[in-house]
């Protein structure tokens, strides 16, 4: 039976209370966290969830998973402004009461938070009894100490890095392709990109970057000029994953496979050629997917399932 009282509600408090040692701000407690930054730069915030997959992670009793999808759908997205996370608060929604899962669920956010100093300083849980899995979505705030334009430019050359699998998107098609079948590879977190594209800024110019999520490839065309196209061609590092040629296989038109899914490729960067090979020569699930060129901004895709031309 449900207790609007949620009588957990302190052990939670003790366990977002050991992710408030961060060197960005001091948080001090009251009847909610009160929060002194510690820095002097302008701020992003960003929202999102784990959406439909989270009907796999509650089937599969799978919280750390679901707690790092959730992160990792709003710390690539951060990536793109150049942000370095700082608070987040989240909002948990289940479809019974459970105390143990709850508890379980906000361990596993501390643990990563507290690994990447990020605080959380807050938060809600839900029960909706007419759900049949779970979500969990997330207020992350950054800081961006230098803002920079995120653009593609002519004559860029693209890099890809791969994905561990579908990610977070297309979850909505999956469970209409395959009712009732639970898989590993429906469960796999997104990669968390992030680190990675930080420390990437610090040594090198990076012009445009773009987080293949929602949208999939037609994202691409936000941050291209309209005198620019986007030719993508194939690669075999970032072949695309047994999922996604299964999907195709069930008559998913090569559009719709581009407009939903990443296809093995989970982030783009766009960076002048002669910092291509130095970006590669660090990353070994990094290839080279496309150029930048004059045109009448257009994403053309080689389909790596059909070899068909594809036009966003």
């Amino acid at each position: 039976m449900y207790d609007p009282t949620k009588a957990y509600t302190d052990n939670i408090l003790e366990i977002i209370k050991t992710t408030w040692d961060i060197p960005y701000a001091d948080i001090s407690e009251g009847i909610y966290p009160v929060i002194k930054k510690n820095f002097d730069y302008k701020e992003v915030d960003h929202t999102d969830g784990i959406g439909t997959k989270g009907y796999y992670y509650w089937k599969e009793n799978n919280y750390y998973g679901a707690v790092l999808d959730a992160l990792a759908m709003n710390l690539n997205d951060l990536a793109l402004m150049r942000a370095i996370p700082y608070k987040l608060q989240n909002h948990i929604m289940i479809p019974e009461d459970d105390k143990n899962i709850v508890i379980a669920i906000m361990m596993c956010m501390a643990m990563e938070c507290e690994k990447r100093e990020i605080a959380i300083t807050g938060g809600e849980t839900s029960v909706h009894n007419n759900m049949d899995g779970m979500d969990i979505s997330m207020t992350v705030s950054g800081f961006v100490v230098e803002e920079k334009p995120n653009q593609f430019q002519s004559g860029d050359w693209l890099i890809g890095l791969k994905s561990t699998g579908l990610h977070s998107n297309g979850f909505t098609k999956v469970r209409e392709l395959f009712p009732g079948t639970l898989s590993p590879e429906f469960v796999k977190p997104t990669a968390i990109y992030l680190d990675q594209i930080i420390e990437l800024e610090a040594k090198y110019n990076i012009h445009g970057m773009m987080h293949i999520t929602g949208g999939a490839f037609t994202k691409l065309k936000k941050i291209l000029p309209s005198n620019c196209d986007i030719n993508i061609y194939r690669s075999i590092i970032l072949e695309p994953h047994q999922i996604f040629k299964e999907i195709y296989k069930q008559g998913v038109s090569d559009e719709e496979m581009y407009k939903t899914f990443n296809c093995g490729t989970g982030f783009i960067l766009s960076v002048s050629h002669h910092n291509v090979m130095k970006i590669l020569d660090e990353y070994d699930n990094a290839d080279i997917i496309g150029t930048v060129v004059p045109g009448k901004g257009r994403v053309r895709i080689d389909s790596m399932f059909s070899g068909k031309e594809v036009v966003f």
